[in-house]
């Protein structure tokens, strides 16, 4: 069966299942993040599997933090026959902007056992705590 496409002519619509690859493909090589607060600490952990501390790039600007990273493939094939593999291999961006009690200047970072755990202290002043406000009579 021919189908009419969107361009108007007639010519099946192969192409279709193609035209959102680009952002399938970047949704498919996004890590897995969580966040979180504990007491004055918000945390951000996501999961890097197979990513060097060296092949990460985590940047904050004006209270976005941002990790960019790749996972490059190190394959040997001597001989071997693949039939699948599972493996993601590519770049990545994931973006987080942080809340706005959030004192950027102590963004941290580190990387244990393939999670990369970013910490961020809340700012404690006076004026970020709850208070009662009396109401005057105008």
């Amino acid at each position: 069966m021919v189908e009419k496409s969107q361009t108007g002519g007639r010519w099946p619509a192969l192409y279709d299942p193609f035209r959102n690859l680009g952002t399938r493909m970047a949704d498919w090589f996004s890590p897995a993040a969580d966040a979180t607060i504990n007491g004055d600490v918000y945390r951000i952990t996501m999961e890097l599997p197979g990513v060097a501390e060296e092949d990460i790039d985590l940047s904050i600007d004006d209270d976005v933090v941002t990790v960019k990273g790749e996972k490059k493939t190190e394959r040997e094939e001597k001989g071997d026959t693949w039939f699948f593999s599972e493996r993601q291999f590519g770049s990545f961006q994931r973006s987080f902007r942080l809340p706005a009690d959030t004192d950027g200047k102590t963004v941290k970072a580190d990387m244990k056992d393939g999670v990369l755990t970013v910490t961020a202290k809340r700012k404690l002043d006076a004026d970020t705590k709850a208070r009662k406000i009396t109401v005057k009579k105008a």
